[in-house]
């Protein structure tokens, strides 16, 4: 039986025509997931990127979203002030057959968690810093069926397994564990 709820929706708006491509955004979000925090500015640690033809004045920010097993089947190209775009180039999901929003140490995924910490911020990073309000973050509340939550730990260890085999994690974990 499913049982309905009231589920707040968190979103980042993205206004791409304010964009100026200053990537004020990826260094607030890679300093905000560094560790320790604020230590370090390590643009691929951030879970938004800002796709760029600055001859043509093109900025549009796209943030970190689900993790995806396999790659889409799709190539196709759009193209946007005369220049050629693919559709990786706008994908937010973190796939086997590119590096956008994977951790650089360990790849295993990255996703956008709008910055929540403890104390919880009143914004996410990068729109905080968006000097342009191209990002505007939102909050609104959402009738929906409950579902079971994919855990953290869970993504991690299937990507794991993805990337290096069933056996090859099954042993590792053996490893550690017989050390303790």
């Amino acid at each position: 039986m499913e049982k309905k709820v009231i589920k707040k929706i968190k979103v980042i708006k993205i206004d791409a025509e304010k964009c100026t491509g200053c990537l004020a955004c990826e260094m607030a979000c890679s300093a905000f997931h560094a560790t320790p925090k604020y230590s370090s500015t390590n643009m691929s640690r951030a879970r938004i990127r800002v796709v760029s033809d600055p001859l043509r004045d093109i900025y549009l920010p796209v943030y970190a979203g689900e993790y995806t097993k396999m790659e889409c089947a799709g190539r196709d190209k759009y193209i946007i002030g005369g220049k050629e775009y693919g559709e990786c180039d706008f994908c937010r999901a973190s796939c086997p057959s590119r590096d956008a929003f994977k951790e650089p140490d360990s790849g295993l995924p990255l996703k956008c968690d709008m910055c929540e910490s403890q104390p919880p911020l009143e914004e996410p990073m990068c729109v905080k810093w968006c000097l342009n309000d191209a990002l505007v973050y939102e909050e609104r509340e959402e009738e929906a069926t409950e579902e079971t939550k994919v855990e953290e730990l869970d993504v991690a260890i299937e990507s794991l397994i993805d990337k290096f085999g069933r056996s090859k994690v099954r042993d590792a974990f053996e490893r550690i564990t017989s050390k303790t």
